[in-house]
């Protein structure tokens, strides 16, 4: 695989998890201020999973999930930076949908690694099963826009960031089986 998807899928995990922070600390401000911010590093991952699925659609079976988890992120960031108004009032219950689908997309993505010999599989299946739950949890309690939605959400996305970093050093693991 190519450096710069390594780098892309990398910069994709530092961004997740520094928004899962901004989240958490600026509870209120994330709902009203931040909705530019989200749409831009929505676009972002989903052009940078883009890149990735294209790059491994080979040697990766489930490449369709993947698919279809990239071309929504760029579809939701598209449509975050041309309504930020709108994102403010739905942004926790569109937030928590797409949490939950890209945590479940991690977990099914898991078992390809699995196949593959990498140990931290589980790692990646975890997180996701995580992130899938707290969006879950998001979508329960979307009138409460204050610290415990952010909370959720904030966690959520910090999750879906470090499965990108284990995945990501799984990723040469998984160009060895398929090499050698």
């Amino acid at each position: 695989m190519k450096k710069s998807t390594k780098i892309w899928i990398g910069l994709t995990g530092v961004l997740l998890v520094a928004l899962g922070i901004v989240c958490i600390c600026n509870p209120v401000e994330t709902l009203f201020a931040s909705a530019w911010i989200i749409g831009l590093m929505t676009l972002f991952s989903g052009i940078s999973t883009l890149i990735f699925t294209l790059n491994t659609q080979l040697f990766l079976p489930n490449s369709g999930t993947r698919m279809l988890s990239a071309l929504l992120q760029i579809v939701l960031g598209l449509f975050f930076l041309a309504h930020r108004w709108a994102l403010t009032a739905s942004l926790p219950v569109v937030f928590s949908v797409w949490v939950m689908v890209e945590g479940v997309i991690l977990a099914v993505d898991s078992f390809d690694f699995k196949k593959v010999g990498f140990r931290g599989w589980w790692c990646i299946c975890l997180m996701g099963v995580v992130a899938a739950v707290l969006g879950c949890l998001g979508l329960r309690y979307p009138a409460d826009a204050g610290m415990t939605l952010s909370l959720l959400i904030g966690l959520s996305v910090i999750f879906s960031g470090i499965a990108h970093f284990v995945a990501l050093s799984g990723i040469s693991k998984v160009e060895k089986f398929f090499k050698g």
